[in-house]
């Protein structure tokens, strides 16, 4: 049961084809589509990991205050958060109302996930999965998906051996990615090594979700807003940062919420 939309955001809401391939060929490559194909696997993924988001690494923590869309089949719901985000499964999330203290406050770390709720005196604990984080945010992808996605760049499969091919398509670079299991993801890489467009596929290539990665000017190495849309054709969710800041630190305590006294704990499955 998604306990997110019934507890927190009502409180928010109240305060504030091998043939055809062949023939087609000629015509393709006419029209400026040159295929490269690579077949390896982290040497690609490094190459292909240079050419977007190089402004920010591993080493770095990523924090912004965002406005945040989301649209459920139980219907839209705004937000206004604080993110901060450690690649590769590092994140904080604090919902923020217009006065007083955060409505929700969620952390995740390799090993744990944490929640706190003041308004309902409760503190969550768990793995970091898709269903736990679906008890509470309407997000149903894997936690280092969405933090990837979130920090401008595009998910790494958890498989060896990818295989890649790269494209020149209507003056963009497209590199699609397929993993032994069957699952897939393409992009496309704009002027200044900026990351345009994700679509994630399943092991049956059946599309899961599509980002848009947009800018707000051409000098601009960060996107403003980037957008999640799943295939059901009605979960989304938008994300449009402001006060973005980049800075190196080894201190991850950020990441780790302590319960607070006289607060109810429950586990999570």
């Amino acid at each position: 049961m998604l306990l997110y939309p019934r507890i927190f955001f009502s409180h928010l809401i109240k305060n504030i084809f091998p043939f055809a391939a062949i023939c087609l060929l000629p015509l393709l490559l006419s029209c400026g589509f040159q295929k490269s194909a690579i077949v390896s696997s982290d040497s690609s993924m490094g190459e292909i990991s240079a050419k977007v988001a190089a402004s920010i690494n591993e080493n770095d923590i990523f924090s912004a205050v965002v406005q945040m869309a989301v649209m459920t089949k139980d219907g839209y719901y705004p937000a206004r958060a604080a993110l901060i985000i450690k690649r590769p499964s590092y994140l904080r999330l604090e919902l923020l109302p217009i006065i007083g203290v955060p409505d929700l406050f969620l952390a995740t770390t390799p090993e744990k996930m944490s929640v706190y709720v003041p308004s309902r005196g409760e503190f969550y604990s768990g793995r970091p999965t898709v269903s736990n984080i679906k008890k509470f945010l309407p997000w149903p992808i894997e936690p280092e998906d969405m933090i990837m996605i979130f920090t401008g760049t595009y998910p790494a499969f958890k498989e060896k051996d990818i295989s890649y091919q790269e494209y020149r398509e209507n003056n963009l670079l497209r590199v699609d990615m397929k993993a032994p299991s069957g699952c897939s993801q393409i992009i496309w890489i704009g002027d200044k090594n900026k990351l345009l467009e994700l679509v994630r596929r399943d092991e049956q290539d059946r599309e899961l979700y599509n980002v848009k990665y947009i800018y707000d000017k051409n000098d601009d190495a960060f996107p403003e807003k980037i957008t999640i849309s799943m295939a059901d054709g009605i979960t989304s969710l938008s994300v449009k940062y402001s006060d973005v800041k980049i800075e190196k630190t080894t201190d991850l305590s950020i990441f780790d919420l302590a319960i607070p006294a006289n607060v109810k704990s429950i586990l999570l499955e």
